[in-house]
C-alpha cells in the first residue's frame, strides 16, 4: 500500500457567489502520477491551487503527510514541498534561460555570489534531460511557448518538491517532447513523488497516469485506476455526458477531408522564406476553407503564421492577398488589408485586468471613433460578440481574468470577428481547453468559413487540426514536406508525416 502525501476532504470553494468546488474529496499518494480531467470551469484547477497556496479561503479539510494543514500563501505551499505548473507561463521572457531555471533559487559559492557558470551548467543538464539542447545563457523570451513551456517545467521538477502539480504540462509540446517529459515523470514516480497530472489531452492522461479523477460542475464525478476498460469514450461520458459526437470523432475515429479546389484563392503563398526557421513554403488558401497547417513544436509554423501578419518579413519569397503583393511593413497595414491573428499565448494579445468589453474593442477602436473614445458605442459591440460567440459571463464590464482559459479564448476571437476580416490565422486556437470548449471553437470557425473568409490554422495538436481543417499541409523542420486534401485521415497519419 502507498502511504497518501495528500488529502483532501469536504473542500468547497466559492468566487462571488459562484460555487467552484463541492464537497470534493481527494488523495494523492506517494509514488503515483494521479491524471485530473474535466470541463473549463470544472474545479479541478481551482482545487489544485488550494493545494498549492493560492487560494486560501475554502471549506474542508487538507493534510500532507497525515498532519493538517491550511496554506495562506504559495511560499507556504513551497516550503511544505509542494510546486505547481500553472497553465499560463509565469516565466520571465527578459532573463536568460537558466535565471528562469533558477528563479528565485540561483545557486551561490561560499561568499553568497551568483555561481554563473554552475547555474547555466545545470540548467543545460535539466533541460536536456527534458529532450531540449539550448544556450543557456540566450533570452528566454527569444524562443518559442513550446520552449519557454519546457524551462518552466524544469523549475518545478528539478526543484526537490515531494507533491508537484502540473496544469497542462504539455500543451505546447511536440510529441518527441512530452516522450522527453514523460521519462523525467516516470523517474520522480520512482523516487516516491506524487505528480498531479492536468490535462485536456486525454492520450496523455491514458498514457501516464496512474488513476484519474474526473470533475464536473465543481464535483467529483468519478475517481478510479486507469485499467484497460478505461479509455476516452469512458472518460468523455463522464465529463460531458452525451450528445457531442460530432467533436468526439477527432478523439475516437477517422476524419474525411472535404476541400474546395474550385473556391476563390484568398492567400498565395510562394517560395517564403525566413532562415532558420522556415523555406521555401507555398501553399493557397481558399475562401470558405480552413487549411490546416500541422507540425511538432519548432517546424516554422509559428514564425509562418507572423510573417503572414506582418510581424516578421521574410528573407525572401512572397504572398498575394486577392491577387496583390502584400509586402507588410508592419501588423497595422495587414490589419488593413483585412489579415487578422489570433495568437497561441493569450496573456501576448489580451489585458486581463481590463474589462472584456475592452478586449473585444480593440481591433476597431478607429473605425469607432477617430478622436474621442465612444464607451457606449464599444460595450454594444462587445454585447453583440459575447452573445454571439455565447461567452461566459455575459456581462461584458467582467473583467477578463475572471473567464476561464475557454472564455478568454472565445474573448480574442470576437476581438477580430467585429473586424472586416478576409484572412483569419489562428495559431493554436484550442491550447488548453476541455473537450467542451474546443467543440464551441469548432463552431465558431465553421460559422466564420461559411462567411467566405479564408481561416488558416497552425497547430501542434492533431486533434485540433482534425477538428477543423478542411485541407491540411504538414511542416518538418522548416518545410512543408506534406498535403492532405479529400482523403480520410486520422491521428496516426498526421504524426507520421510530421
Amino acid at each position: 500500500m502507498r502511504s497518501a502525501l495528500l488529502e483532501l476532504a469536504g473542500i468547497s470553494k466559492s468566487f462571488g457567489g459562484v460555487q467552484a468546488l463541492r464537497a470534493v474529496d481527494f488523495a494523492l499518494n506517494a509514488g503515483e502520477i494521479h491524471g485530473l480531467v474535466g470541463e473549463n470551469g470544472a474545479g479541478k484547477s481551482t482545487l489544485m491551487r488550494i493545494v498549492a497556496g493560492i487560494h486560501a479561503g475554502y471549506e474542508g479539510q487538507m493534510r500532507v503527510d497525515g498532519r493538517e494543514i491550511h496554506f495562506h500563501s504559495s511560499r507556504d505551499a513551497i516550503s511544505a514541498g509542494i510546486g505547481m505548473v500553472h497553465q499560463e507561463l509565469s516565466v520571465a521572457p527578459d532573463l536568460t534561460v537558466d535565471e528562469n531555471v533558477f528563479l528565485g533559487a540561483h545557486p551561490v559559492n561560499r561568499l553568497g555570489i551568483v555561481a554563473w557558470r554552475r547555474m547555466a551548467r545545470q540548467a543545460r543538464e535539466q533541460l536536456q534531460d527534458l529532450g531540449l539542447d539550448i544556450d543557456p545563457w540566450a533570452r528566454l523570451g527569444d524562443f518559442s511557448i513550446g520552449v519557454q513551456q519546457l524551462v518552466e517545467l524544469s523549475r518545478v521538477l528539478f526543484s526537490g518538491a515531494r507533491i508537484i502539480i502540473l496544469d497542462e504540462p504539455t500543451s505546447a509540446l511536440s510529441p518527441p517532447e512530452v516522450e522527453a517529459l514523460f521519462d523525467v515523470l516516470m523517474k520522480l514516480k520512482r523516487s516516491g513523488r506524487g505528480l498531479v497530472f492536468i490535462s485536456h489531452f486525454l492520450d496523455d492522461i491514458l498514457k501516464i497516469s496512474d488513476e484519474i479523477t474526473i470533475f464536473r460542475n465543481g464535483r467529483r464525478i468519478a475517481t478510479t485506476p486507469i485499467t484497460r476498460a478505461i479509455d476516452k469514450g469512458w472518460i468523455i461520458e463522464r465529463m460531458i455526458g452525451t450528445g457531442r459526437e460530432e467533436l468526439e470523432d477527432s478523439y475516437l475515429r477517422d476524419i474525411k477531408l472535404s476541400s474546395r479546389p474550385a473556391a476563390p484563392v484568398v492567400l498565395e503563398a510562394q517560395s517564403l522564406t525566413l532562415a532558420p526557421a522556415y523555406r521555401d513554403v507555398s501553399f493557397v488558401a481558399r475562401a470558405g476553407e480552413v487549411l490546416g497547417v500541422y507540425g511538432f513544436m519548432g517546424c516554422g509554423q509559428l514564425e509562418l503564421a507572423r510573417t503572414l501578419f506582418g510581424r516578421l518579413r521574410p528573407d525572401r519569397g512572397s504572398f498575394r492577398i486577392g491577387g496583390k503583393i502584400a509586402d507588410f511593413a508592419n501588423t497595422s497595414a495587414a490589419r488593413r488589408a483585412g489579415v487578422a491573428y489570433v495568437a497561441e499565448s493569450r496573456r501576448a494579445m489580451l489585458f486581463s485586468d481590463e474589462p472584456i468589453y475592452k478586449n473585444i474593442s480593440i481591433a476597431v477602436l478607429g473605425r469607432l471613433s477617430r478622436v474621442l473614445l465612444k464607451p457606449k458605442r464599444e460595450r454594444a459591440v462587445a454585447a453583440e460578440q459575447v452573445t454571439a460567440l455565447n461567452i461566459r459571463p455575459s456581462n461584458v464590464e467582467a473583467p477578463l481574468r475572471a473567464l476561464s482559459g475557454g472564455n478568454q479564448q472565445k474573448v480574442a476571437l470576437a476581438k477580430w470577428l467585429a473586424h472586416a476580416t478576409r484572412v483569419l490565422l489562428l495559431a493554436e486556437p484550442t491550447r488548453g481547453m476541455d473537450v467542451g470548449a474546443k467543440e464551441d471553437v469548432v463552431k465558431i470557425v465553421r460559422s466564420l468559413r461559411q462567411r467566405g473568409i479564408a481561416i488558416i490554422v497552425f497547430s501542434t495538436e492533431p486533434e485540433t487540426i482534425l477538428s477543423l481543417a478542411d485541407r491540411v499541409v504538414v511542416m518538418r523542420k522548416g518545410e512543408v514536406v506534406r498535403e492532405f486534401a479529400d482523403m480520410v485521415i486520422r491521428k496516426d497519419r498526421l504524426l507520421a508525416a510530421a
